[in-house]
């Protein structure tokens, strides 16, 4: 039996929404199901959705073990990259390096530029930054219309693209120049299959809004309009009245995005046609074609505008 358990791949799950959040708890579930894999789990132990690609690097970080059945799990007051790092190491499981990280499952899509902001894509990007395969996966939550039984579903639809990249892994033929960001739609029953789609431009506004409250709000940037009381059980801090000459603002959503018009074959289009999308993603952004041919053209006129000491 040890044999065998030490042959199976072993799966890092980590998320932003913290330890506690549903999507991570189904997803761990289904892994620990399946007994097919070792399954370690690394992930903050508040929210952290929204903290994009940040670490932590002044103070130590604490990980704390937690109880999750089947699997081997770590709480830790850090960020998504943190915790993909830390994860990853060899020096929080006894000397295990995870085959496949899994980042996830984050409640709202990552699509478009908001891969930017993520948490969930953080995760993903630090372990393929370190040499580690990876999938980030998000649902497309909606409020009114998603419940919990569909983060659930969203879970078990995903398990056959993971054996498929675990077994890729095996056998030596996986590609390792990208990670995976997967999103899977609002209506996940009845979903139109796996696409493989490129990112796009889609992109929610984030503005502000003046307040009287100090205290933390419960939904992230994605998700201000998800009736969280339905996701996880929380409690607001009490109000504290703002000091003496401060001005406190909140982020707000506005009903309105950013969405130039892009083919069906972007990530946000193929999500909302029903698809499983799956976006192959680089460390970096890549800067438009287009853009690229401009500045190199720009770059020859620069001699036009010579610095002269006027001008500083």
């Amino acid at each position: 039996m040890e044999a065998a358990a030490s042959c199976r791949p072993t799966v890092l799950v980590t998320n932003d929404d913290g330890i506690d959040a549903p999507g991570l708890q189904y997803l761990v579930q289904h892994l620990v199901a399946v007994d097919r894999y070792r399954v370690l789990v690394c992930a903050p132990d508040v929210d952290n959705s929204g903290v994009s690609h940040s670490i932590t690097w002044i103070r130590a970080v604490c990980a704390k073990k937690v109880e999750i059945s089947g699997a081997s799990a770590y709480a830790v007051s850090g960020t998504p990259a943190d915790c993909a790092s830390l994860g990853i190491s060899g020096k929080l499981f006894s000397g295990f390096v995870p085959d496949l990280v899994v980042s996830g499952i984050n409640i709202g899509n990552n699509c478009g530029y908001h891969v930017v902001y993520s948490g969930t894509i953080a995760g993903a990007r630090e372990a393929f930054l370190n040499g580690v395969p990876s999938i980030a996966i998000s649902y497309d939550w909606v409020g009114g219309k998603s419940s919990l039984q569909d983060l659930k579903l969203a879970a078990k639809v995903c398990l056959p693209m993971i054996n498929a990249v675990l077994t890729e892994l095996k056998n030596k033929t996986y590609p390792k120049g990208s990670f995976l960001n997967v999103d899977v739609p609002t209506d996940v029953t009845n979903h139109k299959g796996f696409k493989i789609t490129k990112q796009g431009k889609y992109m929610k506004r984030i503005g502000w809004k003046q307040t009287n409250s100090s205290s933390p709000g419960l939904e992230s940037y994605q998700t201000a309009n998800i009736d969280r009381s339905t996701v996880v059980d929380a409690e607001m801090d009490v109000d504290s009245a703002p000091l003496q000459d401060q001005i406190l603002f909140k982020r707000v959503i506005s009903p309105l995005h950013y969405e130039e018009k892009e083919d069906e074959g972007t990530d946000y289009r193929s999500l909302k046609n029903g698809n499983i999308t799956i976006t192959p993603l680089g460390a970096l952004s890549v800067s438009e074609i287009d853009d690229v041919s401009y500045f190199k053209d720009w770059l020859g006129h620069l001699v036009d505008f010579p610095t002269s000491p006027s001008l500083l």
